[in-house]
């Protein structure tokens, strides 16, 4: 396993000082984040170490001779939006940029993307799937063609009001992971699984990677840690952020020794990316480096 970082955390950083960060850690690998240039649309998302929309073949040479000299691989790149949004205005303006980043990992000889299948938040799962096989068969079909695999992350986008009540990505549970696999019948489409969203769904977060070995293209490495005591006062149909929070890998619920272990056990070895995602190392820019740092160090211990 080569152990990495999901480059949207270092938003104030271009495309050559996130690589040189995440040399200087002794990471291999990162996940660069390909959002549409411009303003963050919400929080973690909305940063672009690569335009993919004017990504010239040139400039696609210089970011990969970058990063092999500063010996880091690019694991994939990284946009998560939602390709079901109801608005269908916005929802086009999404899947056109999904289409830009497969052409630039094409370019780029990266041929990994890591994204969400999304959702409509206000409709049944049933009409959700319905919509996603119409949505996502011509994406897969060019995936395919361009010889780019997708790797879906299993967070449900259920974390604050304007989501609620459904969310914004529908690949959350093993029974959900293979209905859609059984609909997007492909090589080129699977999982970029993170543990920690089961650990608020209060679900088993090792034994999908056992069933899912196969459809294993990316893993992350996020932590969640369940206040109890605000679960009791608000209940499971509270919006999520009101009785969890996510925290650094070591400082949450999850128990990396059993969850590196049970990837060992499937014989996993492609890349792991630490994503960080800690309101408590946000104090400055620095802290957030720093948070980098101690992340890296502890998950050592595993990987």
């Amino acid at each position: 396993m080569q152990l990495g970082l999901v480059s949207a955390i270092l938003d104030q950083s271009d495309f050559y000082e996130m690589i040189d960060i995440v040399a200087e850690n002794g990471l291999e690998c990162v996940e660069v984040a390909c959002w549409p240039a411009g303003k963050a649309e919400r929080r973690y998302a909305g940063v672009s170490h690569i335009d993919t929309e004017n990504l010239t073949k040139d400039q696609a040479e210089k970011y990969n001779a970058y990063a092999k000299e500063k010996n880091v691989v690019i694991s994939g790149l990284a946009y998560y939006p939602n390709p079901l949004d109801e608005d269908l205005a916005k929802r086009q303006q999404v899947i056109n940029h999904l289409y830009s980043v497969i052409d630039a990992a094409k370019m780029m000889d990266i041929h990994l993307v890591t994204t969400f299948i999304g959702r409509m938040p206000t409709r049944t799962i049933s009409e959700n799937l319905k919509e996603m096989e119409k949505v996502w068969k011509p994406i897969i079909a060019y995936a395919e063609q361009q010889q780019v695999k997708i790797a879906i992350e299993n967070c449900p986008m259920l974390f604050t009001e304007d989501e609620w009540p459904g969310g914004q990505n529908l690949m959350t549970t093993p029974d959900l992971f293979r209905k859609i696999f059984a609909i997007l019948d492909s090589e080129y489409i699977g999982l970029n699984f993170d543990p920690s969203h089961f650990v608020w769904q209060q679900m088993d977060y090792l034994a999908p990677l056992y069933e899912f070995k196969d459809k294993l293209f990316h893993i992350h490495y996020k932590d969640i840690k369940l206040y109890w005591n605000k679960l009791q006062e608000v209940g499971v149909m509270a919006t999520p952020l009101e009785y969890m929070s996510p925290k650094l890998p070591g400082l949450g619920d999850v128990d990396w020794g059993k969850y590196v272990s049970a990837l060992t056990d499937i014989g996993y070895n492609g890349y792991t990316c630490i994503e960080v995602e800690d309101r408590a190392y946000e104090a400055d820019y620095e802290d957030v480096k720093r948070s980098i740092k101690q992340s890296t160090h502890y998950l050592r211990n595993f990987v």
